[in-house]
C-alpha cells in the first residue's frame, strides 16, 4: 500500500495509511489541528467571497479616482468575477493533479499579493488586471476549500464542516458592503484591497501549519493534464459569463453571439473530453445522474438567490417607499439570517443525512419564494421579512447537504474537480440570475426603465418574478426526487 501522507502525521497524530487506519480516521473525534485548521479553511472562503462582494461600493470613487466612465470601472468587478468562472473547474483539477495543499498555498498566496498590488494601483487597467490575477487565486481558494473537508474532518463532520464554509461565504459576502464603505470613509479605496493582505498572510500561515500534506506518488501514476479541454472550456465560460453581463440589462445581438458561442463550446469540450486520454473532466462523471442533478439542483438555488439581492432593493425603494438606510438595513436581513444558520444547518445534515435535508432545504426555499411572491403586497415591510427569513435557512441547508452528498463519496483524486464543478455552478447560477431574473423582473414591470416604474408596476414585477423562483425550486425539487430514485435503484442493483 502507498502511503497517502508519507511521512507525516495526519490531524490526529499518527501516519495514515490507506486500507490499515483510514476507518479510524472517519471516526475521529475533532482535534485541535483539526479546528486550526478549519479555521484556515474557513478564512479562505471568507477572503474569496469578500472580494466578490467589497469592490462594488467603492464603483463610484474608483470613477472619480481613475476619471473612468462606470462601464470601464465595472471591469474591475467584472474582471474577478471572469477569472473565477472560467478556472474554477481547472485549478480544482490540478489540485488533484499536482497536490491539493502546495495548489492551495499557491493560491492564497496570488490572492494575497494580488490584493496589495490591486491596493496599489496607478491606473484603471493596472487595477483590473490585478483583479484578473486576484480571482484567480480566489478560484483556486473556492475549488480546493471544500475539496479539503474530505482530507482533514471525519465523515461524521462532514455536514458541519460544509455548513461553517457556507456560513463563511455568507459573511464575506454580507460583509463586502458594510466593510467596504467604512474603510473608503476613513482611508480612501485603497483600503478595501489592502485590508486582505493581513488577513491573507494570517490564512497562508494557518493552511501551511495545520493543513495535511500531499500523498505521494509517482511520477509515472499521475494523470496529465488537459490543456486543450481547459483552454476550451475557460473559453466557453468566459462566453457565456459576458452573454450574460454584457449591456447591463439589455440583450442585444453581441449577447446573442457570446451566447451562441458557448453552446458550440459546450459541444466542442464535450467532444475533445471524448477523445483526450487524461480528460478534465471524466466522461463518467459528466454521465452521472446523481452528480448532474446536484449540480442543476445548485445552479437552480443560486439563480433564485441572486433573485432577492437583484429584485430587492428595488422593491423595498420604489414600491415600499423604504430610504437608502432602512433598504440597506433590511436586505442586510437576509445574509444575517444566513449566518445564524449555516453551522446549525450542517449539524442537522449530519444528524439527519444528507438526501433528506437537500429536500427539506428545498421546499423551504420553495415557501420561502412563494412567500415573497404574495405576502410582501398584503403586509408591507412586515411581509417582506418574514418572508425573506425563510430563504436563507434553507439555502443553507441545501447547500450544507448537497456539498456533503457530493463530497463524501468522490474519490481523493477527483476531489478538486467535483468541488470545482460545485463552485462553478453556484457561479453560473448567479450570473444566470443577475440576468434572467432581472429581465423578467423588468418585463413584468411592464417598463423600460425600473429606476422610474410606479409602485404598482415593481410590485407587480415583484410578484411574477418570484413565483418564477418559486417554479425553479419546485423544478430542483422533481430533479432531487429523480435522482433519489435512481440512487436507490442503482444502490438495490450493486446488492
Amino acid at each position: 500500500m502507498k502511503p497517502i501522507v508519507a511521512g507525516h502525521p495526519n490531524i490526529t497524530g499518527q501516519p495514515i495509511i490507506a486500507g490499515k487506519n483510514t476507518a479510524a480516521v472517519a471516526d475521529a473525534v475533532p482535534t485541535p489541528s483539526i479546528r486550526w485548521a478549519l479555521a484556515g479553511l474557513s478564512l479562505s472562503m471568507l477572503l474569496s467571497s469578500l472580494g466578490t462582494s467589497i469592490a462594488n461600493v467603492g464603483l463610484p470613487n474608483l470613477a472619480l479616482a481613475f476619471s473612468a466612465s462606470f462601464q470601464d470601472v465595472q471591469w474591475i468587478v467584472l474582471a474577478y468575477l471572469l477569472a473565477i468562472t472560467t478556472l474554477i473547474v481547472s485549478v480544482g483539477r490540478l489540485g488533484d493533479i499536482a497536490g491539493r495543499r502546495r495548489l492551495l498555498l499557491a493560491g492564497i498566496f496570488l490572492f494575497t499579493a494580488a490584493s496589495g498590488l490591486c491596493g496599489a494601483a496607478p491606473t484603471l487597467w493596472w487595477l483590473v488586471a490585478a483583479r484578473a490575477v486576484q480571482g484567480l487565486g480566489a478560484a483556486i481558494m473556492m475549488a480546493l476549500t471544500i475539496a479539503f473537508v474530505g482530507d482533514t474532518v471525519p465523515k461524521a463532520s462532514t455536514g458541519s464542516a460544509m455548513g461553517l464554509l457556507g456560513t463563511m461565504s455568507a459573511v464575506g459576502t454580507a460583509l463586502g458592503p458594510s466593510l467596504g464603505g467604512v474603510l473608503i470613509a476613513g482611508f480612501g479605496w485603497r483600503a478595501i484591497f489592502l485590508v486582505a493582505v493581513p488577513l491573507g498572510m494570517l490564512t497562508f500561515y494557518l493552511a501551511h501549519r495545520h493543513l495535511p500534506v500531499d500523498r505521494v506518488e509517482p511520477k509515472a501514476d499521475r494523470a496529465g493534464f488537459d490543456a486543450i479541454g481547459t483552454l476550451l472550456l475557460a473559453l466557453t465560460l468566459a462566453a457565456y459569463a459576458l452573454a450574460m453581463t454584457a449591456g447591463r440589462g439589455s440583450f442585444g445581438a453581441l449577447n446573442l453571439a457570446l451566447l451562441l458561442a458557448a453552446l458550440f463550446g459546450v459541444g466542442l469540450f464535450v467532444f475533445a473530453q471524448a477523445r483526450t486520454a487524461a480528460p478534465l473532466i471524466q466522461s463518467a462523471m459528466l454521465r452521472d445522474p446523481v452528480l448532474s442533478a446536484s449540480l442543476a439542483m445548485n445552479t437552480l438555488v443560486s439563480t433564485v438567490m441572486m433573485a432577492t439581492l437583484v429584485v430587492g432593493p428595488f422593491y423595498l425603494s420604489r414600491a415600499l417607499g423604504l430610504n437608502e438606510a432602512l433598504v440597506g438595513l433590511t436586505m442586510s436581513i437576509g445574509p444575517v439570517v444566513s449566518v445564524l444558520s449555516g453551522v446549525v444547518a450542517g449539524r442537522i445534515v449530519d444528524r439527519l443525512g444528507a438526501p433528506a435535508m437537500v429536500v427539506a432545504g428545498l421546499v423551504l426555499m420553495a415557501a420561502g419564494s412563494f412567500a415573497l411572491s404574495v405576502i410582501p403586497a398584503s403586509f408591507g415591510i412586515p411581509g417582506y421579512i418574514a418572508a425573506i427569513i425563510i430563504l436563507p435557512p434553507g439555502y443553507q441547508m441545501f447547500q450544507a447537504a448537497n456539498n456533503t452528498a457530493v463530497m463524501m463519496d468522490v474519490g481523493p483524486d477527483q476531489r478538486g474537480v467535483v468541488s470545482g464543478m460545485l463552485s462553478l455552478s453556484r457561479n453560473l447560477g448567479l450570473i444566470t440570475g443577475a440576468s434572467i431574473m432581472g429581465a423578467i423582473f423588468a418585463l413584468a414591470s411592464a417598463t423600460t426603465d425600473i429606476a422610474t416604474a410606479s409602485p404598482e408596476a415593481i410590485a407587480s414585477g415583484m410578484r411574477v418574478t418570484f413565483a418564477v423562483a418559486a417554479g425553479l425550486i419546485v423544478a430542483a425539487l422533481a430533479i432531487a426526487a429523480a435522482s433519489h430514485v435512481f440512487a436507490t435503484r442503482r444502490t438495490g442493483s450493486q446488492a
